[in-house]
Formats: C-alpha cells, structure tokens, sequence
C-alpha cells in the first residue's frame, strides 16, 4: 500500500507540473504571434514567466508538505503495527508465566521455602504486567490532555530508594543526597524515575551498572539515571522520546518493550514545568536527564 500510495503521488506531481509547463510554453507561443510590438511581447512574456515561478515554487512547497505528512502517517502507522505486535507479546508473556507458576504450584508438593519463591516470582510478574497496562493508560491520558501535575514538595532521595526496593533491583544504586527536595506531581515523578531504571536495565546487558544521581543550581534541580550499556547512536537519538519508537531493527530486536516508557516520562517532565534530555555517559553508557524548576 505505501509503495502504491508513493508511485501516484509522484506521477500526478509530475503531471501537474508538465501540464502547467505545456500551458506556459503554449502561453508565450500565443503572445509571440499576435500583433504586438517586441517590447509588448517581451513584457507579456516576462510576466508570464514571472507569474508562472511563483505558481510553480508555490506548487513545488504544497507537494513537499503534502509528502512529509504522508512520510509521518507511514512511519506512524508502521510504529503502531510494531507496537501492537510488541505489546501482544509482552502482555502474553507475563500472564504466561504466572499461569505456569500457578499451575506448578498447584501440581507439585513443594517445601515452603521453593512455594515462597513461586509465589514472589507470580506476584513479579503480575507487577509487570500492571506496569505495561499502566504505561498504555498514561500513554492514552496525555495524549487526550485527561492529566494534571498536582505539586507538593518531594524528598527525591527517599521516593528513589522506595522505588529501588519495590523494583528489587541490586544493580541499581542512588547517589542523591538525603536532602533533595523538589516540587512535583508525585505519581509522575515515581513514574518517571521507574521508566528511566527499566529503560536501562532493558538496555545495558547481563550484569547493569545503574546510578540515580542528582545536582542543581541557583534556579532548577536536576536528576537523572545513567547506566554503562551501549548507549544510543547518533542516528537513533533525535526520536527516543517520540511515541511507539523503539531503538534498532524491529525483526532483530531481542530488546523487550512497547515504546513507550520515554514518550511517557518526557511528557510527564512537560507537565511538570521541566523537560528531558540525553547526554551519553562517558566512558560509556547512556545518561537520561530531567530538569525541574525550584
């Protein structure tokens, strides 16, 4: 369809033009044979000619704004096919893996301890599949305008180390001092600060380095998560924040996610009065930024 959709596109923007050229060529041709000084056909036909570039630029600009918005329909329907088929998987795949857990639970006579380590697994799992259900919701609320930052003052170091121990992450440490305090919706934030630690722990390997940290100045406050994966290529960063946008090749990813997480947490910034950015974490790795006001 896109292929097909592009072809007559660019055949009638080539008629069009070979037309309106034809029709000024047979314009100039008229004015050369009637009985006219040279001056006067010269003036007509400078006239004509004018009239007829402007027509043309005119032309020329439309059909470039009518491709670019049917370029930007094309590669928003083709982030919403990947997303649909990406969110399938990952809304099957915890419900699979609690229903199998379940099911081993309810088959085999185990000791406490290895039913214990079922169930923790179970109810992982089920968080999981809250929090895509959650960003789909989110995601639907700030497109529709249905949300709204209501702020109070938050102790970042402590809402970070609530996180961390509700996501029971090892690998993810907090450097932000006990006594940062910012203004902000809290859901919001807590739901910022959960993306961006999934965001790098879905990223940066086997064995993640992840670091929440935090810094300001006379007029805002900065906090951010920076990890040590492979960061992202030059040609990939301009659209990270954009809606159903996933990093890579989407036959090869073997990355999990519904594209979301980001578009989610810049959104949720905006809202905020602040905004996000990326910066790479040298020597390596990826750096995710969110500036507030004080």
């Amino acid at each position: 369809m896109k292929k097909q959709t592009t072809v007559i596109f660019y055949f009638l923007s080539a008629y069009i033009l070979l037309q309106f050229i034809w029709w000024g060529f047979h314009l100039i041709q008229l004015s050369q044979n009637t009985a006219n000084t040279d001056e006067q056909v010269n003036r007509r036909v400078l006239m004509i000619l004018g009239e007829g570039s402007v027509f043309i630029l005119i032309l020329l600009l439309g059909l470039y704004k009518i491709r670019s918005a049917i370029k930007k329909e094309f590669e928003l329907s083709g982030r919403q096919s990947n997303f649909l088929l990406s969110i399938t998987h990952e809304l099957k795949t915890p419900i699979a893996s609690s229903k199998l857990l379940l099911q081993t639970l309810l088959k085999r006579e185990l000791i406490q301890e290895k039913r214990n380590e079922l169930i923790t697994k179970t109810l992982n799992e089920n968080e999981r599949l809250e929090n895509l259900i959650d960003n789909i919701l989110n995601a639907s609320r700030v497109e529709n305008n249905a949300l709204q930052a209501v702020k109070t003052e938050i102790n970042l170091a402590e809402l970070s180390i609530k996180i961390i121990k509700r996501l029971s992450l090892k690998s993810v440490s907090s450097e932000i001092q006990a006594n940062t305090i910012v203004k902000g919706d809290v859901f919001m934030l807590e739901t910022i600060i959960e993306n961006l630690i999934e965001n790098a722990v879905k990223y940066s390997g086997t064995n993640p380095c992840i670091t929440l940290y935090s810094f300001q100045n006379e007029k805002e406050i900065v906090f951010g998560v920076k990890d040590e994966g492979p960061g992202i290529p030059l040609t990939e960063r301009e659209n990270i924040f954009t809606k159903f946008y996933r990093i890579g090749n989407e036959e090869t990813r073997s990355a999990k996610g519904s594209g979301l997480g980001l578009f989610i947490v810049s959104e949720f910034a905006r809202l905020n009065g602040g905004s996000i950015h990326y910066k790479e974490n040298l020597p390596k790795g990826a750096a995710f930024e969110v500036t507030l006001p004080l």
